[in-house]
């Protein structure tokens, strides 16, 4: 009976629509968790051992450590419990509204606008992954996982293991019989093999997402075995032709968009630089998590060049930067070469000093490749 209803509710709600409700249900259950006011604190913690910025953070305690990382915090002081905001470099984050905060989105995807041939879309990439890809890429091949044992090998394997490679005891499994599901069911997605020449050395766990009367190819995760993520050449390569491949399969079966999968929503973070140089654009695909982030009374631009921060207006993403007085126009042009991101709205300059000319046409100009780009708003700070 209940697979029975479960086919029919198929039938009767579309599958954008059925992302919808799987969204908004995922933000109720985020809010009714924040709801749980006893298991917030009242913390202050310094941003950075160097920095003149401590943060004030009002939330769940879990929370606390995730969102170091999202501000990418990297002092060893010891949290102290103070409950007042005495200082003019305070920035007060919290897990609940508070006026003139910042949206600031918990995780971004990378989203790659497909509609075109494989070529053009990397005619974009540098030079040195379009080598890696005309050289290694006819070595590969990739083979649908089908049946239990496959399955099961890679999620032990591959899947577990490299997630805990990379994040400790603080990764976040697939439970595995989540995996069997999407690998079994091909309307929900696929679990694929990738073989260098007769060896497994990959896997790709990917879903299908129809949003908005478009179709998203998304990567759920990858997998590795020891002996490829041990070896931090091997992984370079094998990652690029891994995600490559999943780029051209989501071209061949026609999607209208291949999602590279979730990140920390950090501009400076390494790993969404590393899915922008392969055309990912960001969006709030997946993302039900947001901080509240109020900037410090003072020094707002010194805050921003330490600490860049994406922010939701609306339904449309933006990017505040800092431009304190110290750098010259080189040092903040190669500090945020690597922020050339797609799928921004409004790049705000939060500017301690009046910005040349030179350096603002620096600035647009890593956004000129792309088919919208952002509008570039300078705000005049302290």
């Amino acid at each position: 009976m209940k697979e029975y209803i479960s086919k029919l509710l198929r039938k009767l709600i579309s599958p954008s629509m059925r992302f919808e409700l799987r969204k908004a249900f995922a933000w109720l259950s985020d809010i009714t968790s924040r709801a749980c006011f006893w298991r917030w604190e009242i913390v202050r913690f310094k941003l950075r051992e160097e920095s003149s910025y401590d943060i004030l953070y009002v939330g769940r305690k879990s929370q606390r450590e995730f969102l170091k990382a999202l501000l990418g915090t990297q002092s060893k002081v010891t949290d102290s419990q103070l409950k007042l905001d005495k200082s003019n470099r305070t920035v007060v984050v919290s897990e609940m509204p508070i006026p003139g905060a910042l949206y600031v989105p918990q995780y971004l995807s990378a989203i790659v606008p497909l509609g075109r041939s494989i070529d053009e879309i990397t005619a974009r990439y540098n030079t040195e992954l379009r080598r890696t890809l005309r050289k290694h890429r006819l070595r590969y091949r990739m083979k649908q996982a089908l049946n239990d044992d496959e399955i099961g090998i890679a999620d032990r394997e591959m899947l577990q293991p490299y997630a805990s490679a990379r994040h400790g005891a603080s990764a976040s499994q697939i439970e595995s019989h989540e995996v069997q599901r999407v690998a079994r069911n091909a309307s929900v997605g696929r679990l694929d093999l990738v073989l260098l020449e007769d060896e497994i050395v990959a896997c790709h766990l990917g879903c299908i997402i129809n949003r908005e009367g478009k179709r998203y190819w998304s990567t759920v995760r990858f997998g590795y075995p020891d002996t490829v993520f041990s070896d931090a050449k091997k992984l370079r390569e094998i990652n690029s032709i891994t995600t490559f491949m999943a780029l051209e399969w989501a071209v061949e079966n026609g999607f209208d968009y291949y999602d590279i999968g979730t990140c920390l929503a950090r501009p400076d973070d390494g790993l969404l630089e590393w899915k922008r140089r392969r055309g990912g654009d960001v969006d709030t695909l997946g993302n039900y998590g947001y901080m509240f982030v109020r900037l410090p009374k003072e020094g707002v631009a010194q805050f921003l060049w330490e600490t860049p921060l994406f922010a939701v207006e609306g339904k449309k993403l933006t990017l505040h930067l800092g431009l304190p007085d110290g750098p010259g126009d080189e040092e903040v042009a190669n500090r945020y070469r690597e922020m050339g991101f797609g799928g921004l709205s409004t790049i705000y300059l939060h500017c301690a000093r009046n910005p040349g000319e030179a350096l603002l046409d620096t600035l647009r100009s890593r956004y000129t490749h792309l088919q919208s780009s952002p509008v570039l708003e300078v705000i005049v700070s302290t």
